[in-house]
């Protein structure tokens, strides 16, 4: 088997090991959505305890490349799609993140949510999901389209974000107690990281744009 042979084994190997990453973000996020919406504090904790195995997996895919640059002179589009995985883990493992820090709120919670804050956090979360999905999904398929599409959606999860914040505001203004106050609080955090796990969402697609034409927010790199 040639050294080519050998190397291009190995960027297999890299592909499989990013759309399997990127399974584990989606159940993730998909469960932590779950928790929330369901006040189940048992879902939530097994998010918390698995987020280490996204962890894992980011280290096992940043070795994989690491030693393809080294072992390796890679070619441009070699080099394009190793930039690209050691980016996309980065983003891949602060959505895992997220999702962990929503569970951990979820638990704190514990069923309790203040109505006028609550409306708004179902709907982002559908966005925010519905943007880690095609992520994944347009990098597993090259599909440029749908990455510049998701890329566009981030302003209606910013949207919904603000909406949230300003009802805070408003709550906060009119008068409660420190319980729903503090309620109110915790489900500000939570649309933030949901606002912050779109945007991890759209560096994903930007990174899967780069990959095929070297641009990288219409700048050209490699």
């Amino acid at each position: 088997m040639t050294a080519r042979s050998t190397f291009d084994m190995e960027l297999e190997q890299l592909n499989l090991d990013l759309i399997k990453m990127g399974g584990m973000i989606e159940e993730a996020i998909a469960k932590s959505i779950r928790a929330l919406e369901q006040s189940n504090t048992a879902i939530a904790s097994e998010i918390i305890q698995s987020d280490h195995s996204v962890d894992d997996m980011e280290k096992q895919i940043e070795a994989r490349c690491l030693r393809l640059l080294m072992r390796q002179q890679p070619v441009a589009r070699d080099l394009r799609a190793i930039s690209t995985a050691l980016k996309m883990i980065t983003d891949m493992e602060r959505i895992g993140d997220h999702a962990a820090d929503i569970a951990e709120l979820t638990i704190r919670l514990d069923g309790n949510k203040p109505e006028a804050m609550a409306q708004h956090i179902p709907d982002m979360a559908d966005i925010a999901t519905q943007m880690v999905r095609a992520c994944v999904q347009s990098f597993i398929e090259n599909d440029l389209d749908l990455a510049k599409a998701t890329i566009q959606r981030d302003d209606e999860v910013d949207d919904l974000f603000n909406v949230v914040r300003d009802e805070l505001i408003k709550m906060l203004e009119n008068g409660s107690d420190a319980e729903t106050a503090n309620q109110a609080i915790d489900l500000m955090m939570i649309a933030k990281y949901l606002e912050r796990i779109g945007d991890h969402a759209v560096n994903i697609c930007e990174w899967v744009v780069f990959y095929d034409t070297g641009l990288h927010k219409e700048t050209q790199i490699l």
